[in-house]
């Protein structure tokens, strides 16, 4: 849910286009690819001034982790404004389901990103960790209102799955499988309601 402006309405300032695109190119080649110099081409912004608004690599991932955090925070208050939490479920795994071109190539944004930041040593993979437990969070919530006492293991089952599937969606190159796991956990939501 990237947007081309900010929430005032305005064109995004320098900053932000940065902050977008570290992650979208973090997302298609992985943080330890990734240039600063492949950053600002993508943001149209030259690469000097880059270390203007970030003064390392680090800092580039944690405004990626961010832009992640604030596209997740549009994305519930979405899908929140939903009638019931069957529906807001649903229409959760729906958008998965309509990324999944995106997984084939790429896997999935804030996956990959966890995991590739679990294998280095410097604090980001907390970071990320925060906005995984955000979204099981968002999850468990909308469980608990279908009535659950189970809700966080419903959550982390529902996040699991979907994770699962982006891997093998990506790995094996394959969209539909993305869109028959779409359709199973649909009917999974159904069954618990």
């Amino acid at each position: 849910m990237t947007n081309s402006t900010t929430r005032a309405g305005r064109a995004p300032g320098k900053r932000e286009r940065l902050a977008a695109a570290a992650a979208k190119v973090l997302h298609e080649q992985g943080v330890e690819k990734t240039t600063l110099a492949d950053i600002a081409r993508e943001a149209d912004v030259p690469v000097g001034n880059v270390y203007y608004y970030f003064k390392t690599k680090n800092e580039l991932v944690e405004a990626a982790i961010d832009t992640h955090t604030q596209n997740l925070a549009g994305m519930i208050e979405a899908l929140d404004a939903l009638p019931t939490p069957g529906e807001r479920l649903k229409a959760l795994i729906a958008g998965w389901v309509e990324q999944r071109d995106t997984a084939v190539r790429f896997g999935c944004p804030t996956g990959t990103l966890a995991s590739e930041l679990d294998k280095r040593a410097d604090g980001l993979d907390a970071t990320v960790a925060a906005l995984v437990r955000a979204l099981i969070d968002w999850t468990e919530r909308q469980f608990s209102e279908l009535g659950r006492s189970d809700a966080r293991e419903l959550a982390v089952a529902l996040i699991a799955a979907y994770q699962g599937i982006s891997v093998l969606t990506n790995t094996l190159r394959d969209p539909e499988l993305m869109v028959a796991e779409g359709r199973r956990l649909k009917r999974w939501i159904d069954s618990l309601a």
